[in-house]
């Protein structure tokens, strides 16, 4: 009888010494002795001031790189929004390009024309001088300008000088004659005119 009473109690002891051990793991485990700081677990003996301090300091970093991370956003939209802006401005420029050697053409046959009523190829250029007309009209509403040269001083910015002449009665550096015309797309040179200047 007395013997298994002792064994009961040296199981209740076995017991009790493995909890104690386990407590004691556990205490060394959520304690480092102070040792780190700011340690929320621990409690490592760290004054009410000082945590103040490092918790303001945490806080101020995080508000700088939240206004960098902002000011950055903000930049980027704005530069998406003037890239886009722009490419819209400009949009169908290729395709004026096309339209204006189309135009070109229309030119150029309009030229064989000598105003002969009766002739036979006034007649049928009278049909390309109506659709020529619509073209120009269709140019002009969606702002494509002729680059005025003719009879100007020449401008490197606006045309091309392809050819010279020298004409004592006019001044150097005049264009005498425009070869092909050059055309601004709202405030945009989109082709730089041909022409021939005075030397």
């Amino acid at each position: 009888m007395n013997l298994k009473k002792n064994n009961k109690e040296t199981k209740e002891e076995k017991i009790n010494k493995k909890e104690e051990v386990k407590e004691e793991k556990a205490t060394e485990e959520s304690s480092c002795g102070g040792s780190c700081e700011g340690c929320a677990g621990c409690g490592g003996g760290i004054d009410p001031e000082t945590m103040v301090q490092i918790l303001t300091s945490r806080n101020q970093e995080l508000e700088d790189k939240y206004m960098r991370l902002q000011a950055e956003y903000l930049n980027f939209k704005t530069r998406t929004q003037s890239e886009v802006s722009r490419m819209l401005q400009y949009e169908g420029e290729d395709f004026i390009k096309e339209i204006l050697v189309i135009k070109d053409n229309f030119e150029r046959a309009i030229m064989m024309d000598d105003n002969d009523l009766s002739d036979e190829v006034s007649k049928f250029l009278s049909g390309f001088k109506m659709i020529l007309g619509n073209l120009t009209s269709l140019l002009d509403k969606f702002e494509v300008k002729e680059v005025d040269c003719l009879g100007l001083e020449f401008d490197p910015h606006v045309s091309e000088a392809v050819l010279t002449e020298h004409d004592e009665n006019k001044p150097e550096n005049v264009v005498l004659e425009v070869l092909t015309k050059g055309y601004k797309y709202k405030d945009k040179l989109i082709r730089p005119a041909m022409v021939k200047v005075n030397k």
